[in-house]
Parts: structure tokens; C-alpha cells; sequence
């Protein structure tokens, strides 16, 4: 069983202080159950018009703030799981992708979350939270073409020792890492601030990870909890 242990920059520290996120590790099997992901999907957008958690809007609001102080401007570039909820209230459901990304969208809908999935065969190294400096390349699309950017000088991004993974900490996925159902090899990253509960930051993985053995019962998978302030 492989697990992926990415490494924090100490400076995040400054920008985030008590950041935690779970990292999760998926030697993936054979998908038995193709239509969880979607079922997911559709209760987790169903369930927005309730509010969510409690502490819902203090997270977004934390991830907003975050994001401010490293330059972006979250109302342009909000973090993935403020998008998600946006887009689900404005149009009322999500259009189905693939169903292990259905599924990790349905846990971000469901606990206000950011959570990222990557095909970690793509990898070269660990990942890496990292502040930019201007030079990395980040691999996308541009006008349906592919396209090479890099990302602003003092921003937060994930890494592999190839280029940026992630812009914006947790804004837009590249291509590259991109994650699919045929993944052999699959890691998630659940991020959270204070504002969520370390409580609630467990029951989200477990969701995950629930939802996941459902989809492919033979899947063996690995959970660590990383932070600046974990030893």
C-alpha cells in the first residue's frame, strides 16, 4: 500500500494558522457500483437549500479571508468548495463528471470543504504546498486548447517537482494530475481551517472513504492527518 505524504511550507503558517487537512490514499479496484457517485451528488445538492453544518459559512468565510491575504480575490477566484456551493444554488444541481468525482464533490457539498482528487500516477514526487514565486509552469486549457501559465508570485499552490498541481491552493486543478475513474493510483486532500470542527474534518473523510469502498469494494486505502501543527 502506497501513501502519500505531502510536505507544508512553514510560511502557509502565517497565512493559515491551524491549517489541517486529511490526505488519502486509494490503490483503486475494479467500480461495481457506477451510479453511487452520481446518487451522491444529487442528495448533496438537495441538501444545500438546508444550509449545511452549523459552521458552514464561518469555514467559506475563513477560506475567503485566507485567500485575500495571499492576493487572490475570492468573489473572482473562490476555493473550490464556496464554487460548488455557488454554482448549486444558482443552477439548483451539478452535472454529473465521472462517478469518483461525483463522489468527492458531493463530500465538499455536503461538509463545506475543499476536497481535491488526483491520479498520483501522474506525479513526480510528493505534493507540496508551496508559495509560488512566478516561475512554476501550471498545465491547463485555454480556448479548449492546452495551455502552459504560470501561476502569480506569492501565491499558494500545490506542487509536484514538475510544476504546480493546483493554483490558488485550492481554485483550479491542472490537467495534468487530472483525476478519472480509470486512476489506478488515486489521493484526495480534505483542507480545513479552525472554523471546521477536527470532528467534522473526520466525519468528511470517513464519507469519503465510506463512499469509496461502496464504489470499489477491493480498494485498499490509507488516511493521514497533516498540518504544520501534527508531529
Amino acid at each position: 500500500m502506497f501513501s502519500v505524504l505531502p510536505s507544508i511550507a512553514r510560511e502557509i503558517a502565517m497565512l493559515a494558522p491551524g491549517f489541517r487537512a486529511l490526505s488519502i490514499s486509494v490503490n483503486a479496484s475494479r467500480i461495481v457500483s457506477p451510479d453511487f457517485g452520481k446518487q451522491s451528488l444529487d442528495e448533496a445538492c438537495q441538501s444545500i437549500a438546508t444550509g449545511g453544518p452549523a459552521w458552514a459559512d464561518a469555514h467559506l468565510s475563513a477560506w475567503a479571508d485566507v485567500f485575500r491575504k495571499f492576493g487572490a480575490k475570492p468573489q473572482r477566484t473562490a476555493c473550490s468548495a464556496e464554487a460548488l456551493r455557488k454554482r448549486t444554488l444558482k443552477a439548483g444541481s451539478l452535472p454529473s463528471i465521472d462517478p469518483v468525482v461525483d463522489l468527492y464533490n458531493a463530500v465538499s457539498l455536503l461538509y463545506a470543504i475543499p476536497v481535491g482528487g488526483e491520479n498520483f500516477e501522474a506525479y513526480v514526487g510528493m505534493p507540496r504546498l508551496v508559495i509560488a514565486d512566478g516561475t512554476e509552469r501550471f498545465d491547463t486549457t485555454k480556448d479548449g486548447a492546452p495551455a502552459l501559465e504560470a501561476p502569480e508570485n506569492g501565491e499558494v499552490v500545490w506542487r509536484d517537482d514538475v510544476g504546480v498541481t493546483c493554483r490558488r491552493w485550492n481554485w483550479r486543478q491542472g490537467v495534468r494530475t487530472r483525476l478519472t475513474a480509470d486512476a489506478k493510483q488515486m489521493w484526495f486532500v480534505l483542507e480545513s481551517l479552525p472554523e471546521m470542527p477536527v470532528t467534522a474534518l473526520h466525519d468528511a473523510g470517513d464519507a469519503l472513504v465510506d463512499g469509496l469502498r461502496l464504489l470499489m469494494p477491493d480498494a485498499a486505502i490509507d488516511t493521514r492527518l497533516i498540518g504544520l501543527h501534527i508531529q
